[in-house]
């Protein structure tokens, strides 16, 4: 009968690096986490919110239980915190922040060691659709606010959604559109099949968030990430 030895030590390390197969689907650093993605985040996050400044960093993994070892890893060797950790039956995910930028680096840095994988096997991020609405109804607009966790969505303002592959890629997008421009975070969505990013305010404003969004998704190397082509409306 085989013992159980802690998930950190080096013979597990080593039985790791030798027979686990994780397929890395998300991994992104945030340098400065933004007033309202830090605020959103906190309302969705089990574990310690995460505050405004700090650095962050999100993985997301398949099979989704892989998550536990990655938790693991980055705990036991970094002083970060977790703000939440997910576990579906197909994907994994965590959520990293410190802020100290060199500790989330240092805990990325130990998790691709361990698992003797590199950065670059991430899944490139795929834009797979983007849609921006201007004057919403009064209707639209409530009910949009019924399903958000962030801030309110007026009637009249312009709603632009954009829809990411994998899912984990949206809160890179979220932070990078708040910081381009002055608009409302309503929503965010990064785990799951597919990951959505809502957010309101001015034409001009969400345009400039928009293209901030894209942008950063678009910078992001990794393996190729086949599908159907974008969708914009």
């Amino acid at each position: 009968m085989l013992g159980l030895v802690p998930v950190g030590s080096p013979t597990v390390t080593g039985t790791l690096r030798r027979s686990m197969s994780i397929d890395l689907r998300c991994f992104t650093y945030i340098d400065i986490l933004q007033p309202q993605t830090a605020g959103f985040l906190a309302t969705i996050s089990q574990g310690y919110h995460p505050l405004e400044s700090q650095a962050s960093l999100f993985i997301e993994v398949s099979p989704g239980m892989d998550v536990n070892v990655v938790t693991d890893i980055a705990l036991k060797r970094t002083s970060c915190t977790p703000g939440l950790q997910i576990v579906e039956r197909r994907y994994g995910c965590l959520e990293l922040h410190h802020y100290d930028q060199g500790q989330v680096r240092a805990a990325g840095e130990e998790i691709l060691s361990a698992l003797d994988i590199k950065m670059t096997d991430r899944l490139k991020p795929r834009v797979v659709s983007g849609q921006t609405i201007t004057g919403t109804t009064g209707y639209h607009a409530q009910i949009t606010n019924r399903m958000r966790h962030g801030n309110f969505l007026n009637e009249g303002e312009t709603l632009y959604v954009l829809e990411t592959h994998p899912a984990g890629y949206a809160l890179i997008a979220t932070n990078e559109a708040e910081k381009a421009a002055d608009i409302e975070v309503l929503e965010f969505r990064a785990v799951g099949a597919f990951g959505r990013v809502y957010l309101g305010g001015g034409e001009e404003d969400l345009k400039e968030a928009a293209k901030a969004a894209i942008s950063v998704l678009e910078s992001i190397d990794g393996r190729d990430n086949p599908g159907p082509p974008p969708v914009f409306y």
